[in-house]
């Protein structure tokens, strides 16, 4: 009896039945008894059974504050002529351990032990043995009681950890699918504003200069298929390709864009997450300035400085429209992740107006990526 009947094993609310017996002691041990006496125990143990098994069958507290009203009515009126029925107190003690909250479990088995003190003070043969008996339940009722209320607790603290885990495994999920979100956003939007405007340069083109159109066209199919590659990278866990590569492809998007290009890149060494999320902020500040700057020049530079590695995307465009949109709110974030920092302004140095990008990422310890120096001019 050493767990709440609120949720026992099946077989388990079987075997706690054998401290029935304690009924057929009294008619056992007293020279006296007749046959009323065993008819008395066995109808004490009838009128018990169906307030026993309601108790595995109740899902709320009033449910079962009656049913243990109804053991304690029972073992005390039982008491004045079986000693033993004090034993229906020590299930009630254990029903008594599933009540919620916790004092409310307390508040009960205090009562149940005040119960079996008034069977002592009532009992009609104070003999020794008879007294044995009460002082045994008062034991079992508080051993059994607080055992009860023990377990109920530990079920109800695995069920908080088991709703925390879900929640857990729940946010987590959310979280992989803004992550998916975000390179979606990073991996496609660049590629697709290429796609846009070499469509548009070809269709310009067309009958000018059929050739170039040609061309054009042939270079649109050549990016269509890398970036089919890179998606298929990110989905096998690639999240972005290299620094040095995403530089190449920010002067073809750019000099598409009809922009004049300048590059310039420090040697630096960098851990393959800090590669991606800078190769990742890059394309989403170039792709910016495709979309939205109606730039003429822009300059992008990577520099180390200390112990930082700071990546610079600058142009003359019409400046920040002051609202963060979802690319820079996922490269703020991607960033952060790595204990760096991502600032957003008024570009200066190229007829102060524009916008500039900058991100801050610490440096790695040897042993990274190097990225090869590079300053590249004109369109």
């Amino acid at each position: 009896m050493s767990q709440s009947p609120q949720h026992p094993a099946n077989f388990t609310r079987y075997v706690w039945l054998v401290y029935l017996g304690a009924l057929f002691f009294p008619p056992a041990f007293d020279p006296t008894a007749d046959a009323l006496d065993w008819l008395v125990a066995a109808a004490l143990i009838a009128g018990f059974l169906p307030i026993y098994a309601a108790t595995f069958r109740t899902r709320n507290d009033r449910q079962t504050l009656i049913l243990i009203a109804s053991l304690a009515v029972l073992a005390l009126a039982g008491s004045l002529v079986n000693s033993g029925a004090s034993v229906f107190v020590i299930y009630a003690a254990a029903a008594a351990g599933g009540l919620y909250p916790t004092r409310r479990a307390v508040a009960v088995l205090t009562a149940l032990v005040g119960v079996v003190a008034v069977m002592i003070l009532i009992s009609p043969d104070p003999t020794s043995w008879r007294l044995g008996t009460f002082v045994s339940a008062l034991v079992f009722t508080m051993v059994v009681g607080a055992t009860s209320i023990f377990d109920a607790e530990r079920g109800r603290a695995s069920k908080r950890l088991l709703r925390a885990d879900e929640e857990i495994e729940r946010l987590a999920t959310i979280a992989e699918r803004e992550r998916i979100a975000r390179d979606l956003h990073d991996l496609l939007g660049h590629t697709l504003s290429v796609v846009v405007l070499k469509s548009e340069l070809a269709a310009r083109l067309v009958r000018a200069d059929p050739e170039q159109a040609a061309a054009e066209i042939t270079d649109i199919e050549r990016i269509g298929r890398k970036a089919l590659g890179e998606v298929r990278a990110a989905v096998a866990g690639y999240r972005a390709r290299g620094l040095g590569a995403e530089l190449d492809g920010a002067c073809v998007a750019l000099r598409a864009a009809g922009l004049d290009v300048e590059v310039h890149a420090d040697p630096t060494d960098l851990r393959p997450e800090q590669e991606s999320a800078l190769a990742m902020a890059l394309r989403e500040a170039v792709t910016n300035v495709v979309r939205h700057a109606r730039a003429e020049r822009a300059a992008i530079s990577i520099t180390t400085a200390g112990s930082q590695v700071r990546l610079r995307v600058t142009d003359d465009g019409r400046g920040p429209s002051g609202q963060t949109g979802f690319g820079i709110t996922g490269m703020h974030e991607r960033i952060a992740a790595l204990g760096g920092l991502v600032e957003v302004g008024g570009a200066k140095g190229l007829d102060d107006h524009g916008t500039v990008v900058e991100v801050t990422l610490p440096v790695a310890q040897p042993g990274g990526h190097r990225v090869r120096a590079r300053t590249v001019g004109g369109r």
